[in-house]
């Protein structure tokens, strides 16, 4: 598939505070692209930059073959934007929301009347047109949030954190339609998030720490380069231990503070002259297949939701 999205040596500073160094990637036509990475991690920032809010330089955009720093109002023409914080007014219904959104496309008449039913049909809203936001949960308004991005018929969607405040039900009913609008509409969508199974829902990640690139590929790409098992353990005396267990079993282990991760194709047949040389010393254990939470570990030495700094 050819490139929607071309990202080039992106950088990025607030005052004295570098957020983003160096970043490239590019992103095809129809994935579902994410971005993850704690808070402070960069993520905001880059969605700021490929939502058009922010300037490129240093570095280059280019969305659907065009400069971002030169062709911005062309690029906005063709994308849709759901914020991190509603931009909803709660005291209206959601269809008179809609309305307003669309007079903001320059969108009138029966062709907006048309396309808000459209969209609300999609999402599963068009019983809730005349309710007003404020009764709705926080699933239904992300949901009037969505309608609103896709009011233009946008080719790409740019999404910060959408699923922020929603319960795990709202959240996974809200990316079941972002696939759909994917696979039905062939949308590209961008996506920032901190959560990690929402992660795994995407075609492919680009995982950010301190505002650098930590790995770029597939979920399961990505956990597939680690060790086939992962065990986890809390000991009484990590830095002590840690040496003492790597040589008894032949290991490496990565340290995160008081936690000690082992990557290994049998770790499971660890376990046993583990517990028995060092018995009484291991607090817990925990064995299993990599997440995405290892593959942070793995590549930074931190744990996920302390891998930023803000």
């Amino acid at each position: 598939m050819s490139a929607l999205l071309e990202v080039e040596n992106l950088s990025y500073r607030y005052g004295d505070r570098q957020a983003l160094k160096g970043l490239s990637f590019s992103v095809a036509r129809g994935e579902i692209f994410g971005f993850l990475g704690p808070n402070g991690g960069g993520k905001t920032t880059t969605f700021k930059i490929l939502s058009t809010l922010f300037s490129t330089e240093p570095g280059q955009v280019r969305l659907f073959g065009l400069d971002l720093s030169r062709d911005r109002l062309r690029i906005r023409e063709k994308m849709g934007v759901v914020f991190q914080w509603p931009a909803l007014d709660k005291k209206l219904k959601v269809e008179e929301n809609l309305w307003h959104q669309g007079h903001l496309y320059g969108l009138h008449g029966r062709e907006l009347e048309s396309r808000i039913r459209r969209d609300l049909s999609r999402l599963g809203l068009l019983d809730r047109a005349k309710d007003k936001v404020g009764s709705l949960s926080g699933g239904l308004q992300r949901r009037v949030e969505l309608a609103k991005a896709l009011l233009n018929n946008p080719e790409l969607l740019v999404l910060d954190e959408p699923s922020t405040g929603l319960d795990p039900s709202a959240r996974k009913e809200f990316w079941a339609h972002l696939e759909t609008l994917r696979r039905e509409a062939g949308m590209t969508v961008l996506v920032t998030t901190h959560f990690l199974e929402e992660a795994d829902r995407c075609d492919r990640l680009l995982i950010l720490s301190r505002g650098e690139k930590v790995a770029l590929g597939s979920p399961e790409q990505l956990k597939s380069g680690l060790g086939a098992e992962v065990m986890r353990l809390r000991v009484k005396d990590p830095e002590g231990l840690a040496p003492l267990i790597e040589k008894k079993l032949g290991v490496a282990l990565v340290r995160v503070e008081d936690l000690l991760c082992l990557e290994s194709k049998e770790a499971h047949r660890l376990v046993a002259p583990l517990m028995e040389a060092f018995e009484g010393q291991v607090l817990s254990l925990t064995l299993g297949l990599p997440t995405l939470e290892d593959v942070f570990i793995h590549h930074t030495g931190r744990r996920f939701e302390e891998g930023g700094s803000r």
